[in-house]
């Protein structure tokens, strides 16, 4: 049968989800459209107009569903430190403590561990929360948030996007850690949606006083910015930065290193072997844990506001609450 899919639940039952729900491959969909003397890309360009309207495709399906329907709950965690001057202006601070479980058919080894995905990132948003809590109290809040069922589909950031603690529209900026660097120090971090905000740039010269530079993800087209927690807080307006530890190892170089990402995603990620390796070399968590430090004391202790890039997909939410922020 199919797999377990999960979503947030609502008043209604989630009855305004259409009845039935599925993916179309794009051979069947050239197909489909084939029939319409239409391309795909035709169709496409279509449904982004504003004055779009759906057709009639004249194909019929007999589809046959029998589903079984279970309520859980997950849990977010959330800590703050209000600000002294503005406490509903706040930085955000991210992870997901959540993994995939067990595996009931696994009799050897059940466990997914999730240890990089995302036990990291869960211990940098720790090891920041005790960072900041012995600092001076900031002028703006710190929100450090630990969100569940990341792994079902980004269910608890998009709770929190419609339950935040503080208004969203008073958030300044957020960062967000899912796999942290485990294996040593590197001459450069990569940011996932680089040039989508100006938190890029606030985050470059703490990057530079490490020797460090600035690298957009070379593989764009897997879609990694949307495929974390910070992606839902995007869409509510709030300008996100998703960086992680680079591939340019400072003695190994990048070939050592992408294989060592190689294997692990090969051998470890989503499956029980994502354990907790005593040969991990943290100095380079330590290093992006520096930056992502002083990047947020920095806009807790000043009045700027950081952007989207003009054009991009986010900026209209977030102008929408501008005068919010006025």
């Amino acid at each position: 049968g199919s797999p377990v899919r999960y979503d947030l639940k609502k008043e209604n039952n989630n009855m305004d989800r259409a009845k039935v729900e599925g993916w179309m491959t794009l051979d069947s969909a050239q197909d489909l459209f084939a029939q319409l003397d239409m391309s795909v890309d035709e169709a496409r360009q279509m449904a982004l107009s504003e004055d779009f309207e759906a057709m009639p495709l004249n194909v019929q399906a007999n589809v046959s569903i029998k589903n079984k329907f279970e309520e859980l709950s997950a849990y977010n965690v959330v800590g703050y430190i209000e600000g002294s001057k503005y406490p509903q202006e706040h930085v955000i601070y991210m992870a997901h403590h959540d993994h995939l479980g067990t595996d009931p058919v696994r009799e050897d080894d059940p466990i997914y561990n999730g240890a990089q995905d995302n036990a990291t990132g869960t211990a940098g948003l720790l090891a920041l929360a005790e960072k900041f809590s012995q600092q001076p109290q900031p002028e703006r809040s710190i929100v450090f948030l630990a969100v569940g069922a990341e792994e079902s589909g980004l269910l608890g950031s998009k709770w929190y996007a419609e339950e935040p603690m503080l208004p969203l529209s008073q958030a300044v900026g957020g960062i967000n850690m899912d796999l942290m660097n485990v294996y040593g120090p590197v001459k450069d971090m990569v940011v996932i949606g680089y040039g989508n905000s100006e938190m890029d740039q606030y985050l470059k010269p703490y990057i530079e006083e490490q020797d460090r530079y600035l690298a957009p993800n070379p593989t764009p087209e897997a879609g990694f910015f949307y495929r974390s927690d910070h992606f839902s807080l995007a869409k509510k307006g709030v300008p996100m930065l998703y960086a992680e530890g680079g591939n340019d190892h400072i003695t190994k170089g990048k070939e050592w290193t992408e294989e060592q990402r190689a294997k692990y995603v090969a051998e470890a990620y989503h499956k029980p072997a994502d354990e907790y390796d005593p040969n991990w070399d943290l100095r380079g968590a330590q290093q992006d844990m520096s930056a992502f430090f002083k990047l947020g004391w920095q806009l807790a202790n000043s009045r700027d506001w950081p952007q989207w890039a003009d054009g991009n997909e986010f900026e209209a939410a977030r102008k929408a609450t501008e005068e919010e922020r006025n």
